[in-house]
């Protein structure tokens, strides 16, 4: 399905960055059509549903906490 998301595009040095307004998701690339591509990529990316390359393990951790 495809969704229409808002992008900024700017110049830092020799390259440049699309920053989408939407997501917190941001990519760069040598120019303006490379960096919004790029970013296109990355929006795809954090959008997949999460696969576990492995069955995670539980672990018990200590934390100090001081009441206030």
């Amino acid at each position: 399905m495809k969704h229409k998301l808002k992008a900024v595009v700017w110049q830092e040095d020799n390259l440049y960055v699309a920053q989408c307004l939407e997501v917190d998701v941001a990519s760069q690339g040598q120019s303006e059509k490379e960096a919004l591509k790029n970013l296109s990529e990355a929006l795809e990316l954090h959008f997949e549903e999460p696969r576990a390359t492995c069955v995670p393990k539980p672990v018990t951790i200590e934390v100090n906490i001081s009441a206030a």
